[in-house]
């Protein structure tokens, strides 16, 4: 393979993992974005409610305002808006509603959707009396879109017996109870028959009649704080299952890095046949069967490529750049042991065509990532970058002159010679050793011998090997009885 095909298959193989590394990036992204909004919508939803624990504080308790019959309507509202405008920005949508606070038909505004509530226990009609009396006082609330806002907890037993047939509701309660009566059931179908107002002008508050009390609200509020907190982990975990990879995206990689090498292999094998002289309109059935085997064998690898490089940089510790250089040195060296089981190469040439490999890879993963990084434009900088690197590489590697190569070439052959002469000399020095050896552990064996007289004999031997004078050995009789007796 040519210089420029080999730059070529190198710079397809690298735009595949710095797509890769493109759409992880995007995720990634995408996930910071999100928490980053999330933070902000917990800061806004927690401010609202703080902000409608204060004004309750402040301008409804301290101020004893609707005084003790009165007082929850107002906390009621109050705590509407906070609840209602904390729930909506913990979303991102943004505060809903607004107090009005003039003592008007209207309490609330939700969106331009005047609301008037009716937080009302007292004559046992769950507030449908009190609604008839605002209604008679501003016919026109309802017609003109207006809704009315009662506690949870009163809705759904409305809803409920609104909904109830009289055959069943003749099995309610007649007389108290905990649970809603036949006199409940009456009643309400007495109002929503008349007329005025539909059900569907109704709605349910967040909040239920018991939580909206002057010595409730406080538990209340609190009770929302740890229930947007709960939210916001839970959308911050859905962010984070989103941003997680998915077998969709790895297909998705896995099929684009089929194609885009089966489309270069097919472009590089119809290039090398161009290069043999053979134009276009000459290609024969051979020819083109050739082609297409490169072609497949390219989607072939391609895909493997893709789907490795998807895995190694999203369930490792591996960067795209990194990962494509590890799958290209694995078939370039797969591609070496298959030549070397054909006996096309020796086992030497198997490992310095290997290491050239993963040389080649190394080079083309560092200038990918340093190209990458220069020029932050997806693809491109790698593309780049891996370019001005494998041609640095390729020119570096062939500038050595032939008196440099010569020059190294005797080095090598020096320093042969003075293994093979270090090996003779350390050969040397060992039979000299043993020898050495070999005579000692004789004079040591007779100077420590049973036999007194080879023992004798065998000590001054030992004494003069060791390096003692011949004048201080006892040698002779005279000496023995000379050092004895003086």
């Amino acid at each position: 393979m040519s210089d420029a095909a080999t730059l070529g298959k190198s710079n397809q193989e690298q735009a595949v993992a710095a797509w890769v590394n493109y759409l992880n990036q995007l995720r990634l992204d995408n996930l910071l974005r999100a928490l980053n909004r999330q933070d902000v919508n917990l800061k806004d939803a927690l401010a609202s409610l703080h902000d409608a624990t204060r004004k309750i504080d402040l301008e409804v308790v301290a101020a004893n305002r609707g005084g003790v019959k009165g007082m929850h309507g107002f906390i009621a509202e109050v705590a509407e808006v906070g609840v209602g405008n904390a729930r909506s920005q913990i979303l991102g949508n943004g505060p809903t509603y607004q107090w009005v606070n003039d003592n008007g038909p209207v309490d609330l505004m939700r969106s331009g959707v005047e609301i008037q509530q009716k937080f009302v226990a007292a004559g046992g009609r769950f507030g449908l009396g009190a609604i008839a009396e605002h209604l008679q006082k501003y016919p026109d609330f309802v017609e003109s879109g207006g809704k009315y806002q009662i506690p949870r907890d009163h809705f759904e037993v409305i809803q409920t017996l609104h909904a109830m047939p009289r055959e069943e509701a003749g099995k309610l309660l007649t007389l108290g109870g905990d649970g809603p009566s036949l006199k409940d059931w009456n009643r309400i179908h007495a109002f929503f028959d008349e007329g005025s107002v539909g059900i569907e002008s109704l709605e349910p508050s967040h909040l239920q009649y018991s939580e909206v009390q002057k010595g409730a609200y406080r538990a209340t509020l609190e009770a929302e704080e740890g229930s947007l907190r709960f939210t916001d982990q839970s959308l911050r975990g859905d962010a984070y299952q989103e941003s997680r990879p998915t077998l969709r995206e790895g297909a998705r990689a896995t099929l684009v890095a089929a194609a885009i090498e089966g489309g270069t292999a097919v472009a590089l094998a119809v290039v090398e046949k161009r290069r043999a002289g053979k134009q276009l309109r000459d290609f024969t059935g051979e020819d083109r069967a050739d082609i297409a085997g490169e072609g497949r064998f390219g989607v072939a690898k391609g895909g493997v490529r893709g789907f490795s490089i998807y895995a190694l940089t999203n369930f490792t510790a591996t960067s795209a750049a990194v990962a494509s250089s590890i799958v290209t040195a694995a078939f370039g060296v797969a591609e070496q042991a298959n030549k070397l089981r054909r006996g096309e190469i020796d086992e030497r040439e198997f490992i310095e065509n290997a290491e050239l490999v993963c040389l080649e890879t190394a080079i083309s993963a560092l200038s990918s990532c340093i190209g990458q990084a220069l020029i932050p434009v997806p693809v491109l900088g790698a593309v780049i970058g891996n370019t001005v690197g494998i041609i640095m590489y390729k020119a570096v590697s062939s500038s050595l002159s032939d008196r440099e190569a010569a020059l190294i070439a005797h080095y090598l052959s020096e320093q042969r010679a003075l293994d093979e002469q270090h090996a003779a000399d350390y050969q040397e020095l060992i039979e000299k050793l043993d020898a050495s050896m070999s005579d000692y552990l004789g004079v040591l064996e007779r100077a420590f011998s049973p036999d007194i007289e080879i023992a004798l004999l065998g000590s001054v031997e030992l004494a003069l090997e060791l390096g003692v004078a011949t004048e201080e050995v006892l040698n002779s009789d005279e000496k023995v009885l000379a050092y004895f007796l003086d």
